[in-house]
């Protein structure tokens, strides 16, 4: 595989923002999707995400075979709740490897969750998702969403050859509909996909990130 940079990278960190002003938008009012509630929160924060993505999403859904839907897992992610998913992850690595420095601890912990004040779910850039049948039947993608790299031997990794060619077909479809309307992927996760963030821009060569941390709820 090639390189990988992680959230944890100083490259990554380093990026300025010129935030946008795009506001959050509601993505349970978007037809063409469809989100499932395992993430989902009492105020809705998990189905919102910047409005400037939606019309990138409805044209992803359209390169999408017949007869396959975009699935939303969760988007926007409120600070506090970034900073105790990190967290607790860390606190369990560090469990499980005693050895290990605190910068090892939260280099390996970015894997799988991002450095709270850098992440692209608490700017309202990033989205979980995977394809799922018109009835709602998720695809075979070789992992959950969510999946840890600990838990799965790196099966969640983007380009991971520890799938099935089935779902590694399935992985395709998904990038290639989504990387066509302008996101980008976090490779140790498949489902992870951006645009506007800072780990955007730095992969994309963009000047600056286009979001900046939301306050929630935002009214």
């Amino acid at each position: 595989m090639p390189e990988i940079i992680l959230m944890a990278d100083a490259r990554v960190s380093a990026v300025p923002v010129e935030d946008s002003g795009e506001p959050l938008v509601d993505l349970r009012e978007v037809a063409e999707l469809r989100l499932d509630a395992r993430m989902a929160d009492d105020e809705g924060a998990y189905a919102h995400v910047r409005s400037g993505h939606v019309e990138r999403l409805r044209h992803a859904h359209s390169l999408l075979p017949a007869g396959l839907r975009l699935l939303v897992v969760e988007a926007f992610r409120p600070l506090a709740l970034q900073e105790q998913y990190f967290a607790a992850h860390a606190d369990r690595l560090r469990a499980a490897h005693p050895d290990w420095s605190q910068e090892r601890v939260h280099v390996q912990t970015s894997r799988s969750l991002s450095p709270p004040p850098i992440g692209p779910h608490v700017c309202g850039a990033a989205i979980d998702l995977t394809l799922c049948t018109e009835d709602g039947e998720e695809l075979d993608m070789g992992t959950a969403v969510n999946a840890d790299p600990e838990e799965t031997d790196d099966a969640c990794y983007t380009d991971s050859p520890d799938v099935s060619a089935h779902a590694r077909g399935n992985r395709r479809l998904l990038g290639e509909a989504l990387t066509a309307a302008g996101f980008v992927n976090y490779p140790t996760e498949w489902w992870h996909w951006s645009y506007g963030d800072r780990y955007w821009a730095l992969l994309t060569g963009a000047p600056a990130a286009l979001h900046d941390l939301v306050t929630w709820p935002t009214r």
